[in-house]
């Protein structure tokens, strides 16, 4: 350790009034960072045996110990990884302002952030879902009918939701069954449309034109409208995708981006390419897509120990 002997006094007070009047950051923010900090104390009074540390006190080795604190307390990474970020920003606030004489935590690594795989429907799932909302959209209504257009360009064309809530209507060939989409950073790419999309689109074209004429001021071109005539919110199309999976009897908390995941987990289980898949979904990067290879690698694991004869 630093061998400093200065004793605590106003560095903590004085810091969140920095985050507070200097750097404007919200009350929530600055709460947060005081709740981290605490937490650093407490482990460093616990660590040193003794309350009458002072901040130079604190070194690279008691920082890394901290961080193992809080991974055996039961925190996740994103959580240990976020109270680094708290405890790197005090010390370089205490060594700009000349508190201490070096900043202990810029040395040390943040954990290794965890791959969560994305939730996603089954084959199974994915066609009670359709089977439901294909019924609710004979009845011929604005929000049935739309309802179908969402799904079928959700997962039958692995649309991201920003995507599909900029659609407009000359960006889709029916005939051709394309579609045009404007991704991450502006970029075009073009996808394919399902059989089965191009006629939810021709049943909801009718029911989008009579909303269209009635409106006073509706975006020109748009495809999913409100039944006011606006571009539908993203919101609402969240919303919308959540309506169908309650109405097919399904609670997994799954949201509008559940279908793009299943749109690629299904395309790779069922053999597609994964360079062939990552065009689709619009991924700058291969390893954007090879996560979707982890979900379908815990399947077969899963077959081959239920088949194989000798793996009970």
């Amino acid at each position: 350790m630093s061998g400093g002997t200065a004793k605590r006094g106003a560095e903590l007070p004085d810091f969140l009034r920095h985050l507070s009047d200097e750097r404007q950051l919200s009350a929530n923010t600055v709460v947060a960072y005081g709740h981290d900090l605490d937490d650093l104390e407490t482990f460093v009074t616990e660590y040193l045996g003794r309350s009458d540390w002072g901040w130079s006190d604190v070194d690279r080795l008691v920082i890394r110990a901290f961080l193992g604190w809080c991974r055996k307390g039961g925190r996740s990474r994103r959580s240990v990884a976020r109270k680094l970020s708290a405890v790197r920003t005090f010390f370089r606030f205490l060594h700009r302002e000349e508190r201490i004489a070096a900043n202990p935590a810029r040395a040390v690594r943040a954990p290794r952030s965890e791959k969560h795989l994305p939730g996603h429907l089954s084959e199974v799932d994915v066609r009670a879902v359709f089977s439901a909302a294909a019924g609710r959209s004979q009845e011929n209504t604005l929000s049935g009918a739309r309802d179908l257009v969402i799904l079928e360009l959700l997962y039958g064309s692995g649309l991201r939701l920003s995507e599909l809530h900029a659609l407009d209507c000359n960006a889709i060939d029916t005939r051709r069954r394309l579609v045009r989409v404007r991704g991450k950073g502006d970029k075009e790419r073009i996808v394919p449309v399902t059989p089965s999309a191009v006629r939810a689109l021709e049943r909801y074209e009718p029911r989008r034109d009579e909303v269209a004429r009635r409106a006073t001021r509706s975006p020109e071109g748009a495809l999913l409208l409100n039944r006011l005539g606006g571009r539908l919110s993203r919101r609402s199309i969240q919303e919308a995708v959540r309506r169908c999976l309650a109405r097919a009897a399904m609670d997994a908390g799954l949201s509008a981006h559940a279908l793009r995941h299943s749109f690629a987990t299904h395309l790779l289980e069922n053999g597609a390419d994964l360079l062939a898949v990552k065009e689709l979904l619009g991924h700058v990067s291969l390893t954007t897509t090879r996560i979707y290879t982890h979900t379908t690698r815990e399947r077969l694991l899963r077959v081959y120990r239920e088949a194989h004869p000798r793996t009970s």
